[in-house]
């Protein structure tokens, strides 16, 4: 079968300036183990609670080795064809165009699905063959198999702590990967962090960062999840646009993590605790 006509094809992205690499505070040797899966053409699995900093850094380190990145954020809708691409028609013309996970695989590139987990089982059957020695990707819609580059690279990721209990990753498919065990930082870390992403002065982070940590103590009592870094992001960027304490942890962090009125009047009397 000849190839099929495609659509304009996404250029490969030059390595960057260092100004244009996104901020990531590492907490081990994280980088050091993702650069090594990447030499060793090894797909790479993340574990970690949400808004722990797994996204931020995929995108932190696809930047630090110049490399395009393909985020798909996986949902029960999501299909083997939102990953590999379908026919369309443009101006009478019937083009093939690729999903994220086709343009990486034919380009180069990280591609980053994002809650793996949340996907349908079909698109799990797709990254087999990327996962293990073949590293190819056959496109049964254009009879198309192709060789994954040196410079591509499969990572996936998902939260154990609440999906492992109705959704999981079959042992076939965990074991085609290494992984990553994240966590949220110790607290000097996450209060530099914070610091760092917002502005807001370190004693404030210290202290959103030690309510935090109460939250998370609630965490599968009164509270589903407790509060992530990406929550105290939040939260101290209200801060640092005039909000008061009070009021941008009610929206920031509060809120977001119940309905419960009974649950937010005890993470109150927690700020009143922490905070004064």
């Amino acid at each position: 079968m000849p190839a099929p006509a495609l659509a304009p094809a996404i250029p490969k992205r030059d390595r960057g300036p260092p100004d244009v690499v996104p901020y990531y505070r590492p907490v081990g040797r994280e980088c050091e183990l993702l650069e090594a899966a990447f030499r060793q053409r090894l797909p790479l699995l993340l574990k970690g609670p949400t808004g722990c900093g797994k996204t931020r850094f995929v995108s932190h380190m696809a930047a630090r080795l110049g490399l395009p990145l393909h985020t798909v954020a996986c949902h029960d809708d999501l299909s083997a064809a939102d990953l590999t691409g379908r026919w369309l028609l443009r101006g009478g013309d019937t083009l093939w165009a690729d999903g994220p996970l086709t343009s990486a695989v034919r380009h180069g590139g990280i591609c980053y699905l994002d809650e793996i987990v949340e996907a349908r089982k079909d698109v799990t059957v797709v990254l087999h063959p990327l996962t293990d020695d073949r590293r190819i990707l056959t496109l049964e819609r254009t009879g198309e198999t192709i060789a994954a580059p040196a410079d591509f690279m499969a990572v996936v990721s998902y939260n154990p702590g609440y999906q492992s209990i109705l959704k999981t990753l079959k042992p076939s498919t965990r074991q085609r990967f290494v992984a990553i065990d994240f966590d949220y930082p110790a607290p000097a870390v996450e209060a530099e962090i914070v610091a760092q992403e917002t502005g807001i002065a370190r004693d404030k982070a210290d202290r959103l960062v030690a309510l935090a940590g109460k939250y998370r103590g609630l965490k599968g009592q009164d509270l589903e999840e407790g509060a992530s870094t990406r929550l105290l992001v939040s939260c101290a960027s209200l801060i640092v646009a005039g909000l008061g304490i009070d009021e941008a942890i009610e929206t920031a962090i509060i809120e977001p993590l119940t309905d419960d009125p009974d649950v937010k009047r005890g993470l109150r009397d927690l700020v009143v605790a922490v905070i004064g």
